[in-house]
């Protein structure tokens, strides 16, 4: 995988490429635009877009475990069980974010919320089928910036656990 440093690309990048940089992980950066038609939200856009599996790529969802936020990570073709990331975090409950909420506690937008960066660093759960992939792509910080690094990286500079937290599309 090719290292790329967002100084090198003359700007100074989103919080989660500053992240990158800082702890001098190797990723791929991918720049893009979204189609149109996006049906089934940013994530699977995203892998249809690029032209990946869509397990490769995760989407980064907000949630409330016990009234404490914390950060689920799955895959863009799967549905977060709340139920399962609740048990993960050890809570007793959770339920999904309201967005506005998350885009303040994260400082970044929906659909380009980025595991990485986040203004506080929350308790992070990532889906456990994520864990051996050889490669995940994630949010880079905004809707059309995506960033290819190993899943092992990705759990380290977010302090994450791997879990199984997801279900399988209907």
């Amino acid at each position: 995988m090719a290292k790329k440093k967002a100084a090198k690309q003359g700007r100074a990048g989103t919080p989660a490429l500053q992240v990158l940089d800082a702890h001098g992980v190797d990723f791929e950066l991918i720049e893009y635009k979204h189609s149109r038609v996006m049906e089934k939200g940013y994530a699977l856009d995203t892998a249809r877009v690029l032209g990946v599996n869509p397990e490769c790529v995760l989407k980064t969802l907000m949630v409330e475990a016990d009234g404490k936020p914390a950060v689920g990570v799955v895959q863009a073709d799967r549905l977060l069980n709340l139920k399962q990331i609740a048990r993960a975090l050890g809570a007793k409950h959770a339920q999904m974010m309201d967005p506005a909420k998350a885009e303040r506690l994260t400082g970044y937008v929906t659909g380009g919320i980025s595991p990485l960066g986040q203004r506080t660093l929350l308790p992070t759960v990532i889906d456990a089928d994520a864990e051996h992939a050889d490669e995940v792509v994630v949010s880079g910080g905004k809707r059309t910036l995506s960033i290819r690094l190993a899943p092992a990286d990705l759990a380290a500079l977010t302090k994450a656990v791997f879990a199984p937290i997801s279900d399988r599309r209907p």
